[in-house]
């Protein structure tokens, strides 16, 4: 380790503000891009008359390329190190996003939304690692609060900026690529104080025993991805169905990520304050529960609804900010890097399952098989951590 980290590898015990601002604004600045760019690409080619499937395949690639990346992640970060790995993945994210203006076929979207995605994938698990490494103990759940509520904001402001420039000709495509480099200059900039991996640390242990090392943290980003992407893609449907506008719907949307954006730090410092980080997931997935139990009873009155899904969207994006805070608490270096790919690898299988199981949902019981299939998700996760933490108290 250099001189921001213990020498055993260990979190050091003051705020490295230099080392969690570099990684939260370079991957804040990549999360703007991906804001501008998915809608952008997904309009450009159904300009092109693609169909919607074959749209949704193009998509459905890159979230393939993000479980594909996930356990490569560490490995090259033990060989190049942190820092160069990050800007060659900045600099491949920023070609392969330029590429697809320039790629006169349609094949040639599969290719570059592989590049794409295995890069963002690689820089989201680096930078993650960065700041929780980076991050005391006893405020960690905080600064990933921060990170969460930062990234959030970049998400939003994404789609604003493809508002003002439109999808016609190469600006779009030219302020992306210049937002992914920029995101290079903070990881410069603190390269002296990114955290080491070791090579020699952790070989024993297979990627995928990172998954089950820490149960109660990779469960809840999987819970936490399929909720997030089949409610938030399945939504519009669900109001659709029950006779809300696609105004009204749309703004229901934009509560659940107002929540997100407003309750992450809070969260995060509720988490430093108890011991076992598990009970606040677990109340987490609980309120998330009750939501999905309330939302049919709530769905008549608009207001009502609105407020409801803010508190529930706030509330259960914390499983991701959490369980990330709970990983860290539990694992150091190398050991952490790796749990970090597994935590992403989890959150990447989330997404493939939650948008099949909630239309599976629909079209069993119709409108209420939304909530029933989001339901079921938050109650095996609780079934989990009760097993969990029953089973620490029968050895204790």
């Amino acid at each position: 380790m250099n001189g921001s980290f213990a020498p055993d590898g260990t979190a050091p015990t003051e705020m490295r503000w230099l080392s969690i601002s570099a990684a939260i604004a370079s991957i804040s600045v990549v999360g703007i891009a991906i804001g501008l760019g998915v809608p952008l690409l997904s309009i450009i080619l159904e300009s092109r008359g693609h169909s919607a499937s074959m749209i949704g395949l193009n998509t459905a690639v890159a979230g393939l390329a993000s479980i594909a990346a996930a356990p490569i992640a560490t490995p090259l970060a033990a060989r190049f190190g942190v820092v160069w790995t990050m800007l060659v993945m900045i600099f491949a994210g920023a070609l392969a996003f330029v590429g697809f203006y320039f790629a006169p076929s349609f094949w040639m979207w599969f290719p570059l939304r592989i590049v794409l995605h295995i890069a963002l994938t690689v820089l989201f698990i680096l930078s993650e690692f960065w700041i929780s490494a980076s991050a005391p103990p006893h405020r960690r759940g905080f600064v990933l609060g921060i990170y969460a509520t930062v990234l959030s904001l970049g998400f939003a402001f994404g789609p604003w900026l493809f508002a003002q420039m439109g999808s016609a000709g190469f600006l779009p495509f030219g302020v992306t690529f210049v937002l992914v480099i920029l995101a290079a200059l903070p990881v410069l900039a603190a390269r002296n104080e990114s955290p080491a991996i070791h090579s020699e640390e952790g070989e024993a242990g297979s990627f995928v025993s990172y998954i089950w090392l820490v149960p109660t943290a990779t469960a809840a980003v999987l819970v936490f991805g399929a909720v997030e992407t089949g409610g938030f893609a399945l939504f519009p449907i669900y109001g659709n169905r029950i006779g809300y506008s696609e105004a009204d719907t749309a703004l229901l949307l934009t509560m659940i990520g107002l929540g997100n954006v407003i309750l992450q730090i809070p969260l995060g410092i509720i988490s430093d304050r108890i011991s076992d980080r598990r009970i606040l997931l677990a109340i987490c997935a609980a309120i998330g529960l009750a939501g999905m139990i309330a939302l049919p009873f709530l769905a008549d009155n608009w207001h009502l609804t609105a407020a409801m899904l803010f508190l529930w969207g706030g509330v259960v994006a914390g499983l991701y900010t959490i369980g990330l805070a709970h990983l860290g608490s539990r694992l150091t270096g190398r050991d952490l890097a790796s749990a970090n790919a597994a935590f992403v690898f989890c959150y990447g299988f989330g997404m493939l399952v939650g948008p099949q199981a909630i239309g599976i949902g629909m079209d069993l019981f119709g409108p209420p098989g939304f909530s029933y299939a989001l339901a079921l998700f938050f109650i095996a996760y609780l079934v989990l951590v009760a097993l969990r933490v029953s089973a620490k108290r029968l050895r204790t």
